[in-house]
């Protein structure tokens, strides 16, 4: 809690110190103009100055009082002491500033400081010193008015003797910014002690009639006055507090000195001195002799309040510039020689006093020469142990540390030079640091060393450096321009050898980079390689190849891993004879292979027509040829980033492979639409049969002799709500992938013959053809699933059509050939649908049980003897001819003329729903089968 003070407005505003040492001053020339009794002077001017000073020193001491320790968690507060019986209650009336100023005081003079002395503690002890001192010297005034002349002097010495203990109290606490060792604290006795001697003899000699006593008091202290006032004044740039209080200690007991010489010397006057006339004009001088220590003293209670100040607040560091140490010798030196002349001049010698004062001088000479001397043994130690320090370092060190003059030629090696790069003083020192640099790294080198000076940054200085043997190692060098230090003045490099950890980082990089088996770039290394060609050539020119090599896991499942291994670095071998210097070749999986190219779009198309000709040359694997099939997927890159090139790679590869394989296909926007919309398909068709989202609408099949219905096809429609209406032919690719062929084949085998079941209600009796994929056909159960159907629905085997198109038969003919002989054991009808004159395969209509064949009659009916060929083949076989896709009347005639029996196409009826096409029914008389 801030205690207040009296006169707060006045010791708050800055010009109050000035105001009072103007009032000093009138005092004191008003007491030397006789208007006022010198005692009445010193009195008054001791309070003017004491009072004001007091009170800022003490709330000084109340600011930098220490907190209060807390209480522990739970502890009752005290409870206060209860009053008197009828003491009157001081209630609404504050208490007055002076006792709340005592309390206040009180508190921070009290016993609740933490344990410990902090520097607050420490601080606040020096405030209350000063203030006490600054106190008794304002009483101290007072006493010469208030007892007899013969007590004056003694009054006055006890004051000054407490203002001594208290002021010398005080600036042994002050809190300094280190504990001096010591050999440091003897230093600071003894180096003021010669100036103080000096001081003291000089002083001697001037007091040549007076009592011995005396004489030699006053000597001793001028002499330690004048030490401290001196060391104040020179010791101020280290600590600028301890230097203010120090001056402040001085003034006082200066002005009290005074004080006390003047008063006493009356005293010791012989008694005719104050006799006669004389006695008029000697009482009034010495009287006004008392004044010489007004000013020092208030002065000195002004700077103790200055000094305080320094010692609460945080004390600056240690200023800059050079101290004035030189002044603690020069002037008391300079003193004794001024004084010394005198005394020579007008006594002619010195009495036993001042011999005394000459030989103490010896003594703070020696010891203060012993310590120099000592001080300098222990400097020499340090020295020579931090050289022999740095000597180990420099010589143990990694580094090789170079000193390059203004020419950057080598003034200066470490001796790591001949140890680690081989390189010996008369071979280095004196040459120009370019010709110790490789020639394609001296320019380089040349350019960031102008750039160090001329202050600009170099950053790490990476060059090939010469090892002594011929070789070059690989360096990295950190350059600081010394040469504003005296003691260097040079162009220091720290040099290290990082050849070895290149090395091992190239190897690190290798390892991280390559594929192992082939020794191409891993995918890593091409994204990475494609990023940086895709970030500084946006929409440059450059291309990007997917080459996958199918039948390498017939390969590893025939002859072995070892034999695949083979074929992989084969692979590699032929990709790096085909491509260019400049192609990145890269292993993206197993059988996948992709070129980064810089040239265009068309010698990018060369390359991969190249890299497909290699590719596709057989392969002789644990004594066996072995064909690959190669498809190739080819990008440019546009502005692109490279997930989306590779993406784009990738489809075309795809495409490739859709359209045969052995074939380079380059990317289009359109090929992305099909891989969105294949993902959409992928995702919605499973469960679209639970979900009663398959549908299916039927296509008649006329005679073509009467054009009377004898049959119906079913065409499988997927009537997604999110896709719209799905065909087969993208929805059997897409249910085959996903393996959901068997499922959706069953769900349209037994919806149609349920709807054939329906029709065959009435006296229309037809059949019903149902398209059938190889895989289906060939599955165990296929046969034992479609008599069950038949017999569910109760159906004559022979109303049944089980169609198998022409361009899906490939390999296992054998085994498609006995699931259709078990179908036609159960009287199921077989067809081969989509036989093209064009390519037929003349030799599967005799190997294959067949009871239709589904044929394509050319639109311009320029395949008419092929027609002619198969129709008579059909005669002889017993196969009954179907004309399909029949969209004009041209075509249904050329049909009907050429042989064929049954007819469908847009040109005869429509693919339509159940009920349109049973009512198509109905309207027509005579639907036999």
């Amino acid at each position: 809690m801030p205690v207040p003070y009296p006169f707060r407005g006045l010791l708050r505003r800055p010009t109050g110190g000035l105001a009072l040492l103007t009032v000093t001053a009138l005092l004191v020339a008003a007491g030397a103009v006789g208007l006022v009794p010198t005692l009445a002077v010193v009195e008054l001017a001791g309070a003017v100055g004491a009072v004001p000073a007091a009170l800022r020193l003490s709330r000084l001491a109340c600011a930098c009082r220490p907190p209060a320790t807390p209480r522990a968690t739970g502890t009752p507060r005290p409870a206060s002491t209860p009053r008197p019986p009828g003491t009157p209650q001081a209630a609404g009336r504050p208490r007055a500033a002076g006792v709340r100023w005592l309390a206040g005081l009180a508190r921070s003079a009290g016993t609740s400081w933490p344990t410990g002395v902090t520097p607050q503690v420490r601080a606040l002890r020096v405030v209350v010193l000063l203030n006490a001192a600054v106190v008794t010297a304002g009483l101290t005034t007072a006493v010469p008015a208030l007892v007899g002349p013969p007590w004056r002097a003694a009054g006055v010495a006890v004051g000054l003797l407490l203002v001594a203990g208290c002021a010398g109290t005080a600036l042994v606490l002050l809190p300094g910014r280190s504990r001096l060792a010591s050999r440091d604290r003897l230093r600071q006795l003894v180096d003021p002690a010669v100036p103080a001697v000096g001081l003291a003899l000089a002083t001697s000699l001037l007091l040549p009639d007076a009592p011995v006593q005396v004489q030699t008091g006053a000597a001793i202290l001028a002499g330690v006055l004048g030490a401290v006032a001196l060391t104040a004044l020179t010791g101020r740039h280290r600590r600028p507090a301890a230097a203010v209080c120090r001056g402040a200690s001085a003034l006082l007991l200066l002005g009290l000195l005074l004080l006390t010489a003047t008063l006493s010397a009356p005293l010791t006057q012989p008694a005719t001195a104050l006799t006669g006339p004389a006695t008029e004009l000697a009482g009034p001088a010495v009287d006004r002799m008392v004044l010489l220590g007004v000013p020092p003293l208030v002065l000195g209670m002004w700077l103790a309040v200055a000094g305080a100040r320094r010692v609460v607040g945080p004390e600056p560091g240690p200023a800059a510039g050079r101290a004035w140490t030189w002044l603690r010798a020069v002037v008391p030196a300079t003193v004794v020689l001024l004084v010394g002349g005198h005394q020579f001049r007008a006594v002619g010698g010195f009495d036993a006093t001042a011999l005394l004062f000459c030989l103490a001088v010896v003594p703070p000479l020696v010891a203060r020469e012993l310590l120099r001397g000592a001080d300098q043994r222990r400097y020499a130690a340090r020295r020579s142990a931090r050289q022999a320090r740095l000597r180990a370092l420099v010589t143990g060190a990694r580094d090789l540390i170079l000193l390059l003059d203004d020419e950057l030629r080598v003034a200066w090696q470490s001796p790591a030079g001949p140890r680690l790069f081989g390189l010996a003083d008369e071979v280095v020192v004196g040459r120009p640091f370019r010709d110790l640099v490789h020639p394609d790294d001296a320019e380089r080198v040349a350019a960031r060393l102008a750039a160090v000076r001329h202050d600009v940054e170099a950053g790490l200085l990476v060059a090939r450096l010469t090892d002594g043997q011929g070789g070059w190692r690989e360096t990295e060098s950190t350059v600081s321009d010394q040469r504003g230090v005296p003691e260097l003045d040079a162009v220091v490099l720290h040099v290290r050898d990082v050849g070895e950890c290149r090395r091992l980082e190239r190897t690190v990089h290798h390892l991280a980079a390559t594929d192992q088996l082939t020794g191409l770039a891993n995918r890593a290394e091409l994204y990475r390689a494609l990023a940086t060609r895709c970030a500084g050539r946006p929409g440059g020119s450059g291309a990007v190849l997917v080459v996958e090599l199918h039948g390498l896991g017939a390969v590893n499942d025939g002859p072995g891993w070892a034999a695949g291994d083979e074929v992989l670095i084969e692979v590699a071998r032929r990709l790096r004879a085909a491509a260019g210097a400049r192609d990145l070749l890269a292993r993206l999986t197993g059988d996948e292979f992709a070129v980064l190219s810089p040239a265009g779009a068309v010698p990018a198309y060369e390359l991969a027509t190249r890299l497909l000709a290699a590719l596709t040359v057989p392969y002789g694997v644990a004594g066996a040829v072995v064909r690959m099939r190669t498809s190739i997927g080819l990008t440019e890159i546009a502005g692109s980033g490279p997930d989306d090139v590779l993406r784009q790679a990738d489809l075309a590869r795809r495409r490739a492979v859709q359209l045969g394989r052995d074939r380079v296909e380059w990317y289009d926007a359109q090929l992305e639409q099909q891989l969105l919309r294949r993902l959409d398909l992928e995702r919605e068709l499973p469960g679209a049969a639970a979900r009663g989202e398959l549908d299916l609408v039927y296509q008649p099949v006329l005679a073509m002799a009467d054009r009377l219905p004898v049959g119906a096809e079913a065409l499988l429609r997927w009537r997604s709500p999110v896709l719209g209406t799905v065909h087969p032919a993208e929805l059997l690719p897409v249910a085959e992938s996903l393996g959901l062929v068997d499922e959706v084949g069953r769900w349209v085998l037994g919806r149609a013959c349920r709807q054939l079941a329906d029709w065959s209600a009435g006296d229309a009796r037809l059949f019903m053809a149902v398209n059938v994929t190889p895989r289906e056909l060939v599955a165990t159960d296929f046969v034992r699933h479609t008599a069950a159907v038949l017999a569910e629905h109760g159906l004559a085997g022979d109303r049944l059509v089980v169609e198998v198109a022409e361009p899906r038969l490939a390999a296992g003919e054998t085994a498609l050939a006995a699931r259709l002989g078990e179908l036609r054991s159960l009287g199921v009808r077989t067809a081969l649908d989509g036989f093209r004159t064009e390519h037929a395969s003349l030799s599967q209509l005799r190997r294959l049980p067949l009871d239709l064949l589904k044929i394509r009659p050319d639109p311009l009916g320029s395949a008419r003897p092929m027609v002619d060929a198969v129709v008579g083949l059909a005669a002889r076989l017993g196969l009954e001819l179907v004309a399909e896709r029949l969209e004009s009347p041209a075509q249904v005639d050329r049909a009907y003329r050429a042989g064929c029996r049954y007819g469908q196409g847009y040109a005869l009826a429509r693919p339509a729903t159940a009920e349109r096409v049973e009512a198509y029914l109905a309207e027509v008389p005579g639907a036999a089968g």
